[in-house]
This record gives C-alpha cells, structure tokens and sequence, in this order.
C-alpha cells in the first residue's frame, strides 16, 4: 500500500486510538501534546513524534495549529525494498526536532504537494517524498546507533521516573541523566535492560499505579495523573492490557496476586537492578 501524507489541525479535546500502520507527526505551526505509551509531551512547530503501529498514543491541539502526518503501512515502498532498513525507524517511540536542512526539505515537501499531479502518480510521488524524509531522519536520529553500548547507572534513572512519574516524561530527559543522545540512550537502554526507555517507563507507572490502588482510597483519576496517564480511561486500558483486569477490578479483589501476561514484563524491579 502506498504511503499517506496529509495536512491537519488537532482538535484541543483529547483523542487516543491505535492503528496498524507506522505513523510520523511534524508541527508545522503552533503547538500539539502526544503522549506514546506513557511517554510524550508538547510537540513545538519543527518538532514531531514517531508514533510505531499497534503503539496507544493519546494527542490534541493548542490554539490554532497544523499537523504534517505521514500514515505509512508496513508494506509501502517508503519501508519496503531498496527503503526496507528504514523501517528501523519505528523500533520505538521517539520525539525529534528538524535542523535547518530538514526544514528547507520541508518547505518543498509543502510545494510538492500543493501541485495537482494525476491521480496514477500522485501516490508514487508521496512514497517518494515520504522515503526521503525517513532517510534524512534515520541519518539523523541512528548516527550514534554502533557505538559500543555503555553501561547506564540504572539506580540514578529509576529515582528520577519516580519522582517525575506525575509529569510529563521524554527520552531525552532520561538520556540527559546519561549524557547520552536520545539514539544511543534508548540502544544502550535496550541492551542493558531489554526493554526500551517507554516500556520501562509504562511498568513504573503501572507499579506505582497499583500500589496506590490497593494501600490508598484515592479516586482512580486522582491515581491516574498521579502515576502520569493521562487520564482515568488511558490508566484502566493500559492496566487490562498489562493485568488483565481493570483498577477498579482490582481494589474490589482483596488484594489477590495479579498474573501479568507473558508479553508484559513483570512489575516488579528489574533483574540485576
């Protein structure tokens, strides 16, 4: 299938879904919030996310804003062929800003676009447009990529998700701990731990979000943006995706051990941590 691009606002009411194609978000101008898998934040103009298929994100809009999207199905020639390492791109979420160069192609991707081609090429030149800018942003983002990995002070990592579970939580705040760019972080990150930046975070949140749900009374919303969901609805789906059963499920069962499913890492710490 070929490659989707196209020009949008973002509503200021919250929306959340997944899909199964890869999908690439740039603000051209004001502002957005995206939140993929418990990580995220405000998105500026020259700024976007990789969103990977099958991820849950949850986005909106502030004021008058603009969205550049690439919708990009696992089968398109922007990610299959001569273009198949690109798809390396969508291992895991990541946020990314455009340098001056990107910029400049952006701009003839907007003139590209604007023009009236036939209908029979006007797909083939998005893939086209689409490959390019995934090539620039590979180049860019997995430069570092065959670095030795380094060994992370895991210790000093889990104290800072703790204390900032309730905010808004980027890849490049954990990277910065390790003075490491946000491609060689989240590389080093998966060899250490086997997990990436966003899984592990997702878990911390869970675990936090549990403890709270059977040692407390809190309403789950208050729970919810304690532990850095979004809200109530963002903590339950990612509760029965993780534990197969829902909070409120949960404090009702008198505390009886939950068996978390053999795709979900455990709750707990990690081994050797």
């Amino acid at each position: 299938m070929p490659s989707t691009i196209r020009q949008i606002p973002l509503a200021s009411a919250t929306h959340h879904h997944t899909h199964d194609f890869h999908q690439i978000v740039i603000t051209l101008c004001g502002s957005s919030e995206f939140e993929i898998e418990g990580l995220g934040g405000r998105v500026n103009a020259f700024s976007g996310c990789i969103v990977p298929a099958h991820h849950e994100h949850y986005y909106s809009g502030y004021g008058h804003n603009r969205q550049l999207i690439f919708d990009l199905p696992e089968d398109t020639p922007a990610l299959t062929g001569e273009n198949r390492e690109l798809v390396a791109l969508f291992d895991a979420p990541r946020f990314f800003g455009l340098d001056n160069a990107l910029r400049h192609y952006l701009a003839f991707m907007q003139s590209e676009l604007a023009q009236e081609f036939d209908t029979s090429t006007n797909s083939f030149q998005q893939d086209r447009l689409a490959a390019t800018m995934l090539g620039a942003l590979k180049a860019r983002l997995g430069k570092d990529t065959h670095t030795s990995p380094k060994r992370l002070n895991l210790t000093r990592i889990d104290r800072f998700i703790r204390q900032h579970l309730a905010d808004d939580m980027r890849v490049a705040d954990l990277a910065q701990i390790a003075c490491l760019s946000e491609a060689h972080f989240s590389d080093c990150f998966r060899a250490q731990t086997g997990l990436s930046p966003w899984q592990y975070v997702k878990r911390q949140r869970l675990h936090a979000a549990r403890e709270l749900i059977l040692q407390s009374r809190l309403p789950l919303t208050d729970i919810a943006m304690q532990t850095g969901f979004a809200n109530q609805s963002a903590l339950s789906h990612a509760f029965r995706s993780s534990y197969g059963l829902s909070p409120r499920k949960l404090r009702q069962s008198d505390m009886a051990p939950v068996n978390v499913s053999s795709s979900n890492p455990p709750s707990g710490p990690l081994a050797g941590h």
